[in-house]
């Protein structure tokens, strides 16, 4: 009987635990959990050790606040795991509270330490990998570039897919059924992905808004689709108020709408992140444009390692998605790339194919393949 203890510290880290689990228990069926979940790995049969909201804060001014309470929760997490001692501590994403907990597990046991999701260190700030070796013995990667990086600093690897090729699609006929309940027909349809968090919403909104306006010189029979997360649609709504062409807002978390739109849409423009591979399973061409506050982007544009942020991109090794970052984010250029996109739709085709390729489509799932993995490394 295998016994595992898993974190996830998010959303995005509790599908990734809920499709690991799921996995473990199609290969081994009397394997036993514990650790800190979501709803989704609680259903899988994770009795969380306290609540994974409490994990779930970014940046700064939000952690600063909670700083006792998570470094209460990172000794309890680590006691726990030492007590139970388990064939593994199976962490996933969430670094800054999974990989302190892992040094503390180190420091006293001999538990193997498994991390899921592997650090970026392709893009910046390579010296993590190093330093994550020195607490975690494997590594899960979501990239097929990711296992050599991380074999080099001194961890076992295994690429086991990403999540994205699992998620399901909206048909053709789901596509047709939603311009038509729209009244989109055949006019173009762009699709407009602000992200989900308020300060990039903020920051990117008058920008698309002023896209707009100029796209609609040029192609007045522009139809807008804006999905809005449920944290920031009210602010979406206030934002959109003065835009050239009125967006139809869906929610976010209407997930076969959402996918449906995706699959309708003609082109896309979003904020950079894993968005652009959710366009790419869709097969939606793309313009990626993001606007990073000032410190932020001063920082990136100097310890960048790569010329291009959007996963496309760097997994089918092109440079056909768009880009338009830090002070190129403007809305004549960003337009600019629209009016190409819409002209030479199939210029991405083939990139996103690959990608999704790449990333593992139509093979074993991922939850299955880092099943196999995580027994593999034991």
């Amino acid at each position: 009987m295998k016994r595992f203890f898993l974190i996830a510290g998010e959303p995005s880290g509790d599908m990734l635990g809920a499709a690991l689990m799921a996995g473990l228990k199609q290969l081994e069926p009397d394997v036993v959990f514990s650790g800190v979940g979501g709803p989704l790995m609680q259903a899988q049969g994770l009795h969380s050790l306290f609540p994974m909201e409490e994990l779930s804060v970014m940046g700064l001014a939000e952690v600063l606040p909670k700083y006792r309470q998570l470094m209460q929760r990172i000794r309890q997490t680590a006691a726990e795991v030492v007590q139970q001692s388990p064939d593994a501590l199976i962490s996933i994403d969430s670094p800054d509270f999974c990989l302190r907990v892992a040094k503390r597990v180190k420091a006293q046991s001999h538990v193997k330490t498994i991390h899921y999701v592997a650090p970026s260190v392709w893009a910046w700030r390579p010296g993590r990998a190093a330093k994550m070796a020195r607490v975690i013995d494997h590594v899960l990667a979501l990239l097929p570039f990711e296992p050599p990086l991380m074999q080099a600093a001194g961890m076992g690897c295994d690429f086991v897919g990403h999540p994205v090729v699992a998620e399901p699609q909206a048909t053709h006929e789901q596509a047709q059924d939603f311009r038509t309940r729209h009244g989109i027909n055949d006019t173009p349809l762009l699709l407009v992905l602000p992200g989900s968090r308020r300060g990039e919403v903020e920051r990117l909104m008058p920008i698309f808004g002023e896209t707009l306006r100029q796209l609609h010189k040029e192609r007045p029979d522009l139809r807008i689709v804006l999905p809005a997360a449920p944290s920031v649609a009210t602010r979406v709504q206030e934002l959109v108020a003065d835009w050239p062409i009125p967006p139809q807002l869906l929610n976010a978390a209407d997930l076969p709408e959402k996918r449906a739109a995706f699959a309708a849409a003609d082109v896309a423009v979003a904020a950079s992140g894993t968005v652009s591979l959710e366009l790419a399973a869709a097969g939606t061409p793309m313009v990626i444009a993001y606007k990073f506050n000032w410190l932020s982007w001063q920082i990136i544009r100097r310890m960048a390692l790569t010329d291009t942020v959007t996963l496309v991109n760097l997994v089918s090794d092109s440079r056909v998605v768009p880009e338009f970052l830090g002070e190129n984010c403007l809305p004549d250029k960003i337009a600019s790339g629209v009016l190409d996109v819409l002209n030479n739709p199939q210029s991405q085709q083939e990139a996103m194919a690959l990608t999704m390729e790449r990333l593992g489509r139509d093979q074993e799932p991922p939850g299955l393949r880092a099943a196999r993995a995580v027994l593999k490394a034991l």
